[in-house]
């Protein structure tokens, strides 16, 4: 890698993974204080590889040339700059993030041929499979799923599942996702089977819970998209309200018995406010049980 100047006109900006939709103001701000401390990273046909968000600034302080890095690597070396830039700089949605993780993983285990490879079986691992991945991982400091750990601060299994969520996921299970019909736990599931399955099965757990999901999964396994359908309509239609009550009811459980256990005793405003919302809580409590009574 080697340092040079480039006019900003002479820079082509046409891959798929850089980002011009930022905020850039504060950034702006800093490079007219202090300079552009980090030049951009482009080949040898001008093609900006990393960089998006300071090339974006400079045009817009009006800049004419820029101190650039210029590569001399293989187009596979090239695309995992840009994908590592994306992955640490910007803030990307949950099906953007997998992509791009990846496809990331792919160029990283062809260019790395001996290091540890992501396991893509569609199986969720039990016990004793996540326990020899632990191990592994203690020894592990070259694969792709460590490294991007390291760089991007989420854990190795947050990125192995990303990874086994855009490879085998099919388009309308992708697609469902991005309209929020489908939640990261559902996905994981449903993605234990073939991707035509998936098409077949998708119409089938619409609000349904992660657990409904589960079970219509394991029908078709089981006994085919009949079974599944069959599954489905023995399962009662669980309003969404209260789907969304499982996990914070277990938060505020979970808390509520660690102050009750340690009989923690505190005095203040915040707490009066706590007290305050519990009462309310509590009352709330008691329509519910009457309306679920009948009295």
């Amino acid at each position: 890698m080697k340092l040079a100047t480039r006019k900003l006109s002479e820079i082509t900006t046409d891959s798929e993974y850089l980002r011009f939709d930022t905020d850039v103001e504060t950034l702006k701000k800093s490079i007219a204080n202090v300079g552009l401390i980090n030049p951009l990273t482009i080949n040898e046909k001008n093609e900006l590889l990393a960089g998006a968000r300071r090339f974006q600034a400079v045009t817009e302080l009006g800049w004419t040339e820029v101190s650039v890095h210029l590569v001399d690597r293989v187009q596979l070396e090239q695309e995992l700059i840009s994908i590592d830039e994306n992955l640490v700089r910007a803030p990307l949605n949950k099906l953007e993030l997998e992509r791009c993780l990846n496809r990331g993983r792919e160029i990283y285990e062809q260019l790395n041929p001996t290091a540890i490879k992501v396991n893509l079986s569609a199986a969720t691992p039990d016990a004793t499979e996540k326990a020899k991945q632990q191990e592994i991982d203690k020894e592990d400091t070259n694969s792709f799923a460590a490294l991007t750990a390291e760089k991007t601060g989420l854990s190795r299994s947050v990125i192995r599942s990303a990874i086994k969520r855009d490879e085998l996921a099919s388009d309308s299970v992708k697609k469902a996702r991005g309209n929020g019909e489908l939640n990261a736990s559902q996905t994981n599931v449903i993605i234990e089977l073939d991707k035509d399955t998936q098409e077949e099965v998708l119409p089938l757990i619409a609000d349904k819970t992660v657990k409904e999901t589960r079970d219509i999964v394991k029908a078709v396994k089981q006994g085919g998209i009949a079974a599944a359908i069959e599954e489905n309509e023995k399962q009662t239609p669980l309003p969404k309200e209260y789907s969304l009550l499982r996990s914070p009811l277990r938060v505020v459980n979970k808390k509520l018995s660690r102050i009750l256990l340690e009989n923690l005793q505190c005095d203040g405003p915040e707490k009066d406010k706590i007290d305050k919302d519990l009462q309310e809580l509590k009352q709330q409590l008691e329509q519910y049980f009457s309306m679920a009574d009948g009295s």
